[in-house]
């Protein structure tokens, strides 16, 4: 037994109910690893398990799904692990902790060569880019419109799409330049958002877009790639899940509906990791907080506006 922080939700609305609080971590179970951890990733799906009201006695909410760290104690029927080894975990709970338990399951060796903070905030965008590019079947040749591509899923996103073959069409914002700079360093072609959008990407492809990728569910994102994708099969929204259902594109994720493709990100854990340690795949790390500024985080992710990943220091 030993004691730990980890931020709770401990009621429902905004970011002001988040609390750092002391509890005891026991020792793993069966199949488990105790993990000590060194950083753990912000998603904008955390701000959104206590957004609405719910029932008072789920409450206080543990919260984070990522995690990377040093495994300080193994269980009974634990293989492959041992104390002292850096990993990954994705999906565990109570991330946003200084230690937890986590299923041996969830595990993914950390490369010697990826920091803390980029290893921490690698696995969930990286896995739900990797689902939307299986999902629309990105092959070399294509051209890809990719809609919030600054943003957590949008960087490995392009950045996926391009180790593929594809060409990237990347959405941001007219105001951010630097957005539109790491874009370009990133091997996508920046285009604005906003009145005309339709038209400027038309100007950059003339001969068509094969692929869209809505990763900020507005009704802009949803227009323009109906408008430029001749496949609606080959639309995927993570964000849309009132429209995109009625529009006959593919819907995933975890909103209603949707496909989760839990096997496909699970499959993809190792070669995100291989990727990201070889230097092939970069985590854009846009900014970190201690556990007792989680609040600050969320208050940042639920903008929209956030560029790469955002991530908290236990």
């Amino acid at each position: 037994m030993s004691s730990a922080r980890r931020v709770v939700a401990a009621g429902y609305g905004g970011p002001e109910n988040l609390r750092v609080e002391e509890v005891t971590v026991g020792g793993p179970g069966t199949g488990q690893v105790r993990l000590s951890v060194r950083a753990a990733g912000v998603n904008a799906y955390d701000a959104k398990v206590y957004a609405a009201d719910g029932d008072p006695a789920r409450l206080p909410i543990a919260l984070g799904f990522e995690a990377a760290g040093v495994v300080t104690a193994v269980g009974d029927g634990v293989a492959g692990w041992s104390a002292g080894d850096e990993v990954i975990g994705f999906r565990v709970t109570g991330a946003y902790a200084s230690d937890i338990l986590a299923d041996q399951t969830s595990l993914t060796a950390k490369p010697p060569s990826l920091g803390w903070p980029e290893a921490g905030g690698l696995m969930l965008t990286g896995a739900t880019a990797w689902h939307t590019l299986v999902a629309t079947d990105v092959q070399e040749g294509d051209t890809v419109l990719v809609h919030g591509a600054a943003g957590g899923v949008g960087l490995p996103a392009v950045q996926l799409a391009r180790l593929r073959g594809a060409r990237v069409i990347a959405t941001t914002s007219p105001r951010n330049e630097t957005s539109a700079d790491l874009l370009r360093e990133l091997g996508a072609e920046p285009v604005a958002y906003g009145d005309g959008l339709a038209d400027r990407v038309r100007a950059l492809a003339p001969d068509g877009v094969d692929v869209a990728l809505d990763l900020v569910g507005t009704d802009e994102a949803m227009d323009v790639s109906l408008d430029l994708v001749a496949e609606r099969s080959r639309i995927a929204t993570i964000a849309s899940f009132d429209r995109g259902p009625r529009e006959g594109v593919r819907v995933l994720g975890n909103g209603p509906g949707a496909d989760p493709g839990t096997e496909i990100r699970d499959a993809a854990r190792s070669e995100l990791a291989r990727l990201a340690g070889a230097g092939e795949l970069r985590v854009v790390v846009g900014s970190t907080y201690r556990l007792e500024d989680a609040a600050d985080a969320h208050r940042q992710i639920r903008t929209g506006h956030t560029t790469g990943k955002l991530v908290l220091l236990p």
